[in-house]
């Protein structure tokens, strides 16, 4: 381990004090004994952390940051498994407020699925929405081990391409769908996601298989003999596994320990992150649907990217035991899928209170299709059509159209740079070892963006700082509040509206769907032309939703409504 004696917290630099003892003038080598802490010591480090000391006011803080840099060493000694949640945990429910849920059991009204044949297409098949799979599934025109192989087929045939799945289990998945199958036939149906495969991103545990988290350090890890809590509930609905789908080195970017996942519609750039082999494999056609998760944008991002639609839930509201652990405060599970109440489908079955989580809430959902949206009211700013693309703005355009009562929205005007400060500093305890270790030195990706150096620069950020840090985080959670009372649902851009970081700290809901497509060349990750002089192609754009907490049923039951008068999400890439 790099840091183990008191000369070596010296010369690191105190990180876990915020850099409050950067390296001395002297060297222990140089003299040949270890290092003394002197008011000297502090010069240096109070650049770092943004204060200012007079030499008397140095001098009586050395013995007490001694003091603290033992304690230090005592803490970085002791084993913090990634599951070692904080004794601390985020709620996003403000004291004094009752929220519109309900404690009962899941409950679903799916909408009426037209009786269509079955396609003689495989393809046909393939990219069918989870509502129509599960019609033909009950009405016996297909079984799950037909869909199982036609899925586990096309992954063979076209990830090649994509770089989309890191690990696929075909025994156990061909198992499960027997499984399924012999009960359909022994006349028990467990519901529409009965015999429904779908791929689990790599951040959480399944039986036979490693948990990579898509990061080099981790990618020879044992085999895991349970299931995480998505898995399981998933198995109880009637889905099938699958297999592992990638996600960028622990839960960021699209860049993975073997590939750059990429967009099915442009396999020329990446497919953004970090639940990038989730969202790829939706848009490709190579799997039902998809679990991914987001702490940042995670499922937004590789949703706009590739075109397909997500649901980021009410924080607390779907379990994260036995899945990694970026940040403990931020971490959501959400579903990906083709289709805007394919998610509600699934919502309805990983939903739910679990006391392996220190986060979880217990909160029930119910879901039932929306045919009059004139009861809505839908806040909008009309600021956002300014730097918005035409299908953005067509997208808007029906979306205010549809009969809802449009109520203006605005921002709140609150500083929004200092939050993702506390998620670097979760990220960077969570992932200690990888720094402190030298082992960050083996993540693929190493640009100034990327988390080795994310990691690192956290280690100077000061205790004082992320605690008011997270008491802006109270206050945005304050003026979101405020500013979704009198208003149901919110639609714009899933960037330029600037929502996208204060709702996943205050953990309200948000729904990204398919609003249409535009010319592009290929792009980076964050979106910038990586070949300008590249031919262009058609790739999807994506909108935003976002509802106030626990509010998913109108959020999902309104986009299906949108969805439906787009009319752009059965568009398929050409693989």
């Amino acid at each position: 381990m790099k840091v183990t004696t008191r000369r070596n917290l010296l010369k690191a630099g105190a990180a876990g004090l915020g850099g409050l003892a950067a390296l001395s003038g002297r060297s222990a080598a140089q003299e040949g004994e270890e290092a003394a802490m002197t008011p000297d010591t502090l010069i240096n480090a109070e650049k770092v952390a943004g204060v200012s000391f007079t030499a008397a006011e140095r001098e009586q803080m050395v013995s007490t940051i001694e003091d603290q840099l033992s304690a230090i060493q005592q803490l970085r000694a002791f084993e913090k498994p990634n599951d070692l949640a904080p004794a601390q945990t985020f709620d996003p429910r403000l004291p004094g407020v009752t929220y519109q849920t309900h404690l009962g059991r899941n409950a679903l009204i799916p909408s009426r699925v037209e009786a269509r044949p079955l396609p003689s297409d495989d393809a046909d098949i393939a990219f069918a929405p989870v509502s129509q799979l599960a019609d033909w599934i009950r009405r016996g025109l297909v079984t799950s081990r037909q869909l199982t192989d036609i899925y586990l087929a096309r992954i063979d045939e076209i990830d090649p391409k994509l770089h989309a799945w890191i690990t696929v289990m075909p025994e156990r998945a061909r198992a499960e769908a027997d499984a399924m199958d012999a009960e359909i036939r022994a006349g028990r149906y467990r519901g529409p996601l009965h015999g429904i495969p779908y791929g689990l991103k790599d951040l959480f545990d399944a039986a036979g298989a490693k948990t990579t988290w898509g990061a080099k350090p981790y990618s020879d890890g044992d085999v895991k003999s349970a299931d995480s809590t998505v898995v399981r509930k998933l198995a109880s609905a009637g889905a099938v596994l699958l297999g592992k789908t990638t996600c960028g080195a622990l839960a960021y970017g699209d860049i993975w320990f073997d590939e750059v996942t990429r967009n099915p519609f442009d396999p020329r750039e990446g497919s953004s992150g970090s639940s990038a082999g989730s969202a790829s494999s939706v848009a490709a056609g190579l799997c039902g649907f998809a679990i991914g998760t987001e702490t940042l944008g995670s499922l937004v991002s590789p949703s706009h990217r590739c075109g397909g639609s997500a649901l980021r839930p009410t924080f607390g509201r779907v379990s994260r035991a036995g899945g990694m652990a970026l940040c403990w405060s931020l971490d959501k599970v959400g579903p990906m899928a083709r289709s805007v109440e394919d998610l509600a489908y699934v919502l309805q079955a990983i939903s739910g209170y679990d006391a392996a989580d220190p986060s979880s809430l217990e909160a029930g959902f119910s879901y039932a299709p929306m045919e009059d949206v004139s009861g809505l009211k839908l806040g909008f700013d009309e600021a956002w059509r300014e730097n918005a693309t035409e299908a953005e703005l067509e997208a808007f355009d029906i979306a205010l159209s549809l009969g809802a009562e449009i109520v203006p929205f605005k921002t709140p005007d609150l500083p929004q740079s200092p939050l993702p400060q506390q998620l670097l500093a979760e990220a960077a305890a969570a992932f200690e070892a990888l720094t402190l270790n030298d082992l960050d030195d083996e993540m693929v990706w190493q640009e100034d963006a990327a988390w080795p150096n994310s990691f690192r620069a956290a280690r100077f950020l000061t205790a004082a700082d992320i605690i008011n840090v997270d008491r802006l985080r109270r206050r945005w959670m304050q003026a979101m509040h405020q500013a979704f009372e009198g208003v149901d649902l919110v639609i714009g851009p899933n960037f330029a509206s600037g929502l996208l970081t204060p709702t996943n700290f205050t953990g309200h809901p948000c729904l990204v769907m398919r609003a249409g497509f535009q010319e592009t060349r290929p792009r980076t990750i964050f979106g910038a032309p990586s070949d300008p002089d590249a031919p262009p192609a058609q790739t999807p754009v994506a909108i935003s939703l976002w509802a106030p907490l626990f509010q998913e049923a109108k959020l999902l039951a309104f986009g299906a409504v949108l969805e439906r008068e787009l009319g752009v999400a059965a568009t398929r890439p050409d693989l």
